[in-house]
């Protein structure tokens, strides 16, 4: 047993040495390589520049239905909400008592007339006479005086009946202009028309064309109105001017229009300058009241573009990653201009022949190196 165990003991010794020389080994840290990216130079070209405001919707024309005469609710000739020309019947106002005012005024518009007639001829004779000195002057006075009484009988039964006239066209309200009539806001029997409190029977509104009312901001107004200067535009050049439409659930701006209107004076409480475009609207795709996009091209110029997905913002505004000397990533902080389709005008901040990160943003960390590969140039359309 002692024997054994010598020899164990002589066996472990003799392998001590072959394990000292591996504690003299050090750990060494190899770094990962650096992060794949991908970048792209800017895309160079001509770009429309535009200016963007947002704004609502409102109707070209928009009005109550107001009895104009007094009377019950005869008919009522429309159905709510329905879309109506010009000159349709709508309702109709106790027709039959204003006829007979008409015609009444009629009847005494001949008598009149008759009268007249007949005191004309009665001076005619009366002159004849004072010329041949078979009546006196004062009879030739009475038959013009009566003559005049007269003329002006009958042009005062010439004014009623016109009067008539108007008021028994009053009893048919009819649309004043193409549009959609709201709900009725009378019934069938109703007394209408009472002078203290005149009645609204309903509303029409006109949707095509349409107005979208927005504003500018006083730096733009200045801005653009030196443009318009320096190129010589006038009044009506402004309103052939291409104003474009989307509304809050739309891509881009797919309806067009022409500026219409723009306020003399900037509101000094906002520092804005209203503004209006008209649209043709046949389908009534925009209601009134809708937000909307609106965008005007101001002009063409050379622009740098990137993709808008490689934009970042933090506290500073917007920026870029780009990879600079010996590829190691910078931010820049940039200036961006209009959307361009998918691509985004950089207006300052980037030079023609800096490489852009557009893939691979989330393992590029500024002021750390990258192994950069070059991507396709984005020059996506519109």
């Amino acid at each position: 047993m002692l024997r054994g165990s010598k020899i164990w003991f002589a066996t472990a010794m003799l392998a001590v040495p072959a394990l000292l020389p591996g504690c003299n080994q050090k750990n060494t840290y190899v770094a990962p390589p650096p992060p794949k990216v991908m970048v792209a130079a800017p895309v160079k070209r001509t770009v429309t520049l535009y200016l963007e405001a947002t704004g609502n919707s409102a109707a070209v024309n928009s009005g109550n239905l107001v009895a104009r005469v007094s009377g019950f609710i005869d008919s009522i000739d429309y159905r709510d909400g329905d879309e109506v020309k010009k000159g349709a019947l709508l309702f109709t106002i106790e027709p039959e008592s204003y006829k007979l005012k008409l015609e009444q005024s009629k009847a005494a518009e001949a008598s009149a007339k008759a009268t007249s007639i007949q005191t004309q001829l009665e001076y005619e004779r009366q002159a004849k006479l004072v010329v041949s000195q078979s009546a006196s002057k004062s009879a030739l006075d009475n038959a013009t005086a009566s003559r005049d009484n007269a003329q002006a009988s009958l042009q005062q039964a010439q004014i009623n009946t016109r009067l008539s006239e108007i008021s028994y066209g009053y009893t048919s309200v009819t649309a004043p202009y193409d549009g959609i009539v709201t709900a009725r806001k009378v019934s069938i029997g109703d007394y209408v028309g009472s002078s203290s409190s005149p009645t609204v029977l309903a509303t029409i509104v006109e949707t095509d064309p349409i107005y979208v009312n927005f504003t500018i901001s006083e730096p733009d107004v200045i801005r653009i109105r030196g443009e318009i200067r320096q190129r010589g535009l006038t009044t009506e050049d402004l309103r052939k001017i291409r104003v474009e439409v989307g509304l809050q659930n739309e891509n881009g701006y797919p309806h067009i229009g022409t500026l219409d209107y723009a306020s003399p004076t900037v509101d000094s409480t906002t520092g804005t300058l209203a503004v209006r475009a008209i649209l043709q609207n046949p389908k009534r795709v925009i209601l009134p009241g809708m937000f909307a996009r609106v965008r005007i091209p101001t002009r063409q110029q050379d622009a740098l573009l990137v993709p808008d997905a490689a934009l970042g913002t933090d506290q500073s505004g917007r920026y870029l990653l780009v990879v600079g000397k010996d590829d190691v990533v910078e931010q820049r902080t940039v200036t961006i201009g209009a959307l361009d389709g998918t691509m985004r005008v950089i207006e300052k901040g980037l030079k023609p022949d800096d490489r852009v990160i557009v893939a691979g943003l989330l393992q590029a960390v500024p002021g750390q190196k990258v192994e950069p590969h070059t991507a396709a140039t984005a020059s996506n359309t519109k």
